[in-house]
C-alpha cells in the first residue's frame, strides 16, 4: 500500500499560539478526511480572523486538544527547537501471529506532518546596558513588530488550510474502501509528537509503524 505523504508548510508561532494553531490543523486535516457523518461546527480563532470547521464530535476533541497539552509539554522542555507534529491515518489487518508481533497489523496510507517554529518571548530592550545613553521605548515598536507578525502568521495560516484542502481534494485514489463502521470517520488515527529526546523522533514514527495492537478510532 503506497502512503502519501503531505508536508505542511513551516509555520513560526509563539508559546501562546501553539493552541490555537494546531487545533485548527488538525480539525481541518480531519474534517475533510471524515467520510462518515458529521455534524460540521465553525469555530472562530480568537487569535486571527480564520474560521475553521470541526466535525461536532466531542471525543475527537478531547483527543486533540490531549494531544495539544503533550506537545506544549514537550516544547517547554526543549526550547528554541523546530518540531513536527504527524497525523497518520491507516487501516489494520489481521496477520498470522509471529515471535515480533501479534495479529493486528497497521497500513498506514496518509499521513501529514505540520512543522512549527516555536520562537522564544523577545524581551524588551535591555535597559541594562550602561553604554548606550539612548532609551528606547519597547511599547510602541514592540507593539507593531508583534502585529506584523501575527499578520505573517496569519496569512502562513490561510496558506496551511488551503493546502490541506487542496491536498484532501486531489489526492483521493490511495484511500482505502471505507469498512462497515460506524462513526465521524471510518479509519483509525493517530497523532504523533516527538519524543522526550530530540533525535529519538524519527525513531520513535518507526517504532510507531511497527506498532501493533488495538487501534484508536476517529469515533
Amino acid at each position: 500500500m503506497n502512503c502519501e505523504v503531505c508536508q505542511l508548510k513551516e509555520l513560526e508561532v509563539e508559546h501562546f499560539e501553539i493552541g490555537e494553531v494546531l487545533r485548527c490543523i488538525l480539525h481541518t486535516i480531519l474534517f475533510h478526511r471524515a467520510l462518515g457523518l458529521v455534524r460540521p461546527k465553525d469555530i472562530d480563532l480568537e487569535l486571527f480572523e480564520i474560521t475553521y470547521v470541526q466535525c461536532g464530535d466531542v471525543e475527537l476533541e478531547k483527543k486533540i486538544d490531549e494531544k495539544i497539552e503533550q506537545f506544549i509539554s514537550w516544547v517547554e522542555k526543549h526550547p528554541n527547537k523546530k518540531s513536527q507534529i504527524c497525523l497518520s491515518f491507516y487501516e489494520v489487518k489481521n496477520k498470522q501471529p509471529s515471535w515480533w508481533t501479534n495479529k493486528i497489523e497497521r497500513l498506514y496510507w496518509e499521513q501529514w506532518y505540520i512543522n512549527l517554529n516555536v520562537a522564544q518571548h523577545t524581551k524588551a530592550h535591555s535597559s541594562k546596558s550602561h553604554h548606550s545613553k539612548l532609551v528606547v521605548d519597547p511599547g510602541e515598536s514592540a507593539v507593531e513588530e508583534r502585529s506584523v507578525r501575527r499578520a505573517a502568521l496569519e496569512a502562513s495560516l490561510r496558506e496551511v488550510m488551503f493546502q490541506i484542502i487542496k491536498f484532501a481534494n486531489e489526492k483521493k485514489d490511495h484511500v482505502p474502501p471505507i469498512p462497515n463502521r460506524e462513526g465521524i470517520v471510518s479509519f483509525p488515527y493517530e497523532i504523533t509528537i516527538p519524543s522526550s529526546s530530540d533525535s529519538a523522533f524519527g525513531m520513535d514514527m518507526i517504532k510507531k509503524m511497527l506498532q501493533t495492537g488495538h487501534p484508536t478510532m476517529l469515533s
